[in-house]
């Protein structure tokens, strides 16, 4: 029985994370790329010029498949909270379900409302006022992740909030305090610098495949000059915001920060950071390392003096504070390589964005055409089309297996959540079906985006934008649609 229950709670956990993960190759991307889009358009408002017409729509094509599969995706994972999260549902329903509802009935609609507004009212309004709805459908993505953010970032830090002593549920006391919780403002800008370096990076990356075939070279080498420009102010803020969150979780989670830095033991004053690391999980300890000196301090307090706590003691200090509640048996130890490494591979993905756009952004200047002699530079931006995927996944794997055990930090353990009835069976049957319908669509959203990409800017009108005519083309209730 205790063997099975193991089974069913890994199970749910893997299951939980492969949804969440490619739920999140989506959304980050179709929050920026309705950022870049805006963008393009927003220069042809400004200076008339076709291309950025021509632009917009095309980018915007590969931002209506990102949108698509993004609320695919999420409708599974709500799906999840009362198949395999039972438990974790009854007690968080009174915190999750209202920032769930108002994403649902106010950013989410709005967002819905605006993308089609946009895309089928291309000649019906002035570029003033057309521009103003793709800028409307941005702010609703991001309000969207406002609401989604604020329930996450209940789970890392509880506010707002009282222990119902009859049924002994979370109840909510102060919505403001939840709404102002320091860890969603700390985390929303990482967010949202990360989507909008990830659809900048894909913009960048796509356009070089397309500098590559040689065919609408000049579209792509416009489209990815302007990405270009995007990813390199990405990249800077998503070091910056970075920074800002990591100083709340030092505050909040400290046994997640010592994870993300392989520290066991306490560290000397100045604190040495250590780069690399073999690291023991089964004895505590770290057997290898490469350190700088006093690096840690200042990435930890700004400044050059400073020791950290290890996780041996963070171990110990949580074991007196939650033995009483959750017993003398459990682990409070997270998930220490995959935390560590994931945190590095983040960080590097930054830098190497960084380092792209400035190379990319020097060798696309205007009248220097030496872009298309790079071909090492322009096969390395279309390479790079995946890292902010990848980067983004590390940084979700440093926000939750970093809580472990924790599904509500100091309420409810992971183990707590699970639904009582799920069985093993059940939930290999539901991974299996979930791998291979995510597989299909991912397969479908690239085949198609490539699609695009080959058949280039000049066939927009078979996406249904409304190119001419629209009353002849674009209008789907009109009386010649219905004509045999």
């Amino acid at each position: 029985m205790a063997l099975m229950s193991i089974g069913v709670l890994s199970l749910a956990r893997w299951q939980f994370a492969m949804t969440t993960v490619f739920h999140f190759f989506f959304v980050p991307f179709s929050i920026g790329m309705a950022l870049v889009v805006a963008i393009m358009e927003t220069a042809y408002v400004h200076t008339k010029k076709p291309v950025y017409k021509k632009m917009a729509k095309f980018w915007g094509n590969i931002f209506l498949l990102s949108f698509a599969v993004g609320v695919v995706t999420g409708i599974i994972q709500e799906f999840q909270f009362g198949m395999n999260w039972s438990n974790y549902s009854r007690f968080m329903g009174d915190i999750f379900g209202a920032p769930l509802a108002i994403e649902a009935l106010l950013a989410f609609f709005m967002e819905s409302v605006f993308i089609g507004v946009w895309m089928f009212t291309w000649n019906r309004f002035k570029p003033g006022i057309h521009v103003i709805f793709i800028w409307l459908t941005m702010l609703g993505s991001m309000l969207s992740a406002i609401w989604i953010l604020a329930a996450n970032s209940f789970m890392q830090h509880p506010t707002g909030f009282e222990i119902n002593q009859a049924t002994g549920r979370v109840r909510m006391t102060d919505f403001g305090a939840i709404v102002a919780n320091p860890q969603l403002w700390r985390v929303f800008p990482h967010v949202i610098v990360g989507a909008i370096l990830t659809a900048s990076v894909a913009t960048v990356g796509i356009a070089a495949f397309g500098v590559l075939r040689k065919k609408n070279a000049d579209f792509y080498k416009q489209s990815m000059r302007v990405g270009l420009w995007v990813v390199l102010i990405a990249s800077v803020g998503a070091i910056i915001t970075g920074d800002l969150q990591t100083q709340q979780v030092v505050k909040d989670q400290p046994m997640k920060f010592a994870a993300t830095e392989g520290i066991y033991e306490d560290t000397k004053d100045p604190a040495p950071w250590t780069a690399v690391a073999l690291i023991d999980t089964k004895n505590h300890k770290v057997t290898h390392s490469i350190e700088i000196p006093r690096v840690l301090s200042i990435l930890t307090y700004h400044k050059l003096s400073g020791g950290v706590k290890g996780m041996n003691t963070l171990n110990q200090e949580l074991h007196a504070k939650y033995d009483k509640k959750f017993g003398a048996d459990m682990n409070y130890y997270v998930p220490v390589k995959t935390v560590f490494w994931s945190f590095r591979i983040m960080a590097a993905g930054a830098v190497v964005t960084l380092i792209l756009s400035i190379l990319g952004l020097a060798y696309t200047r205007p009248g220097k055409d030496r872009i298309e002699n790079k071909r090492w530079l322009l096969w390395l931006l279309g390479i790079a089309t995946y890292c902010p995927f990848v980067v983004n996944s590390t940084g979700w794997f440093v926000t939750e297996f970093g809580r472990y055990p924790w599904l509500v930090y100091g309420l409810q353990t992971i183990a707590d959540g699970v639904s009582p009835t799920t069985t093993a069976g059940q939930l290999w049957f539901t991974n299996i079906v979930y791998f291979l319908m995510f597989s299909l669509m991912g397969s479908i959203m690239v085949f198609y985006s490539r699609k695009l990409m080959i058949k280039g800017p000049d066939n927009l009108e078979s996406a249904g934008y409304d190119n001419g005519d629209a009353s002849k083309k674009t209008d789907p209730f009109s009386k010649e649609a219905f004509q045999s």
